[in-house]
């Protein structure tokens, strides 16, 4: 089968991804075999393969938004309720988790110690077939095409874990930093939730695509949108930006850093959080989310505005990705 994996961290200019012809992988217990249709390529990506976060081992094939076909079941493989060989599923961020800790008891599986992720811990859908954990597939909307899907599958689910623990309710003004893959969706589940949105972005480009899906208002984080915000969810990596939602956040208000991997937060003063402001990370997102997200995403007939890009042209999606060249998400067409 065809798989685009690096072996060394580089700057994606250097075109790290290169093409390999590997067996078709066979499931063990478990686990089941997943023709891939379609995958969506993440800023996650993008960290792992520039040397910004560190997968536990290389080579590596990246991709965690990955839509596809079981073709195959290993021994003890248990799907999630009538899902079985020929359903078509997702397979997110979250690869698996212990079960047995604290948190998976809570219902925190995202924190779990011995959590592994797809793409990272273990090969991901940037080829033609994956291995899944059979418990963590989730079963896609018939009404979601296998392009329209892949973006809910990360910048959706953890978007949406991000727009939760910001602890918003409905009608609020809510502020988005960054807007790319995750903010694109998010901004529509806001307005489900009867929500005013502000957009603090770089990119002109990026600016209109927020004015073009109902924001009040978009410009740089540097200006104000007038009024404050109730809360606000940070997506772009970049620590400053959680300082200057503190001062934009009313009395009571949370943020919300929606980053895997963000440039360290630079002191600020107390005045800043104070007034029973809040500020907290988002750490992935568990099965439940994504299950309830997919409802949702189907409720609400959320759509991802995507550019489809050839498997062989995965090093030049993360490029594009990395220098603000398109809107929304970069899927990886697989199935073609």
């Amino acid at each position: 089968m065809n798989a685009y994996r690096f072996f060394t961290p580089r700057e994606i200019e250097e075109k790290p991804l290169r093409l390999v012809d590997l067996p078709i992988p066979v499931p063990g217990a478990g686990q089941v075999l997943v023709k891939v249709l379609a995958c969506g390529v993440c800023r996650t990506d993008l960290h792992t393969v520039e040397g910004e976060i560190h997968p536990p081992r290389l080579p590596l094939t990246l991709g965690h938004q990955v839509v596809g076909i079981i073709e195959k079941r290993g021994d003890d493989a248990n799907t999630p309720k009538g899902v079985g060989v020929g359903s078509r599923v997702g397979i997110p961020w979250l690869y698996s988790a212990c079960g047995q800790c604290d948190f998976c008891k809570r219902g925190q599986e995202n924190l779990c110690s011995k959590a592994r992720f797809t793409g990272f811990h273990t090969d991901g859908g940037y080829a033609d077939y994956i291995l899944a954990d059979s418990r963590y597939v989730l079963p896609i909307p018939n009404s979601l095409s296998n392009h329209q899907a892949a973006p809910l599958l990360c910048a959706g689910i953890v978007g949406y874990r991000a727009l939760k623990k910001a602890d918003i309710q409905h009608g609020e003004h809510v502020g988005l930093f960054g807007f790319g893959a995750s903010a694109h969706l998010c901004i529509q589940v806001l307005h489900s939730w009867g929500c005013a949105v502000s957009v603090f972005t770089r990119s002109l480009g990026h600016q209109d695509h927020a004015r073009d899906l109902g924001a009040v208002w978009s410009g740089v984080a540097g200006q104000n949108p007038g009024k404050w915000l109730d809360r606000a969810v940070i997506f772009a990596p970049a620590g400053a930006l959680a300082v200057r939602a503190l001062e934009l956040v009313r009395p009571g208000g949370t943020v919300a850093i929606n980053a895997i991997h963000m440039s360290d937060i630079p002191s600020f003063p107390y005045q800043s959080i104070y007034g029973e402001r809040t500020l907290r990370s988002v750490a992935n997102a568990t099965y439940d989310d994504g299950v309830e997200f997919l409802k949702l995403a189907e409720k609400i007939k959320i759509k991802s505005t995507l550019s489809a890009y050839p498997l062989s042209a995965a090093n030049q999606a993360l490029a594009d990705i990395k220098h603000s060249r398109i809107n929304g998400e970069a899927v990886l067409a697989i199935d073609t």
